[in-house]
């Protein structure tokens, strides 16, 4: 089991969310999946499959060329540790940021839960700080 979530969840962060593959997020998503976080910004948006696909297609407005490096993969269980920098070039408004061209690389943590070999709940832990530092909303240490 431990190798399939690992490789769904690879599958999710390389091919599925950068491309906002709807029909593909359905494959690897439960249709319940519960989010413990909600990405700054969207303000509130539902739960479950429709909840993350509106997540996708977030996230390809506010990132072009958006992409997902993947660190590590642990699983254990029925769950996935995905340590991950996330890097694009923003393009979309953010936070009440217009658009400012810049490229960006971030980290994040996630954790996923699967339930009959789908993701039904998710964690993650963003390095918000760094990215508006990258897009100039924040001073850079030191200044």
């Amino acid at each position: 089991m431990a190798a399939d979530i690992k490789s769904i969840a690879r599958r999710t962060y390389e091919e599925l969310l950068p491309k906002a593959d709807l029909n593909g997020l359905a494959e690897v998503i439960h249709p319940d999946c519960i989010s413990h976080e909600t990405p700054p910004g969207t303000g509130s948006r539902p739960q479950g499959l429709e909840g993350t696909r509106q997540t996708a297609l977030w996230l390809n407005r506010v990132f072009s060329d958006l992409r997902w490096d993947i660190h590590k993969l642990i699983a254990e269980g029925d769950t996935v540790a995905v340590f991950s920098t996330l890097t694009g070039r923003h393009t979309g408004e953010l936070m009440g940021l217009t658009s400012t061209n810049r490229p960006v690389a971030f980290r994040q943590m996630a954790f996923i839960r699967f339930q009959d070999g789908k993701g039904i709940e998710f964690w993650a832990v963003r390095d918000d700080l760094s990215l508006m530092r990258q897009l100039g909303a924040l001073p850079q240490p030191g200044q």
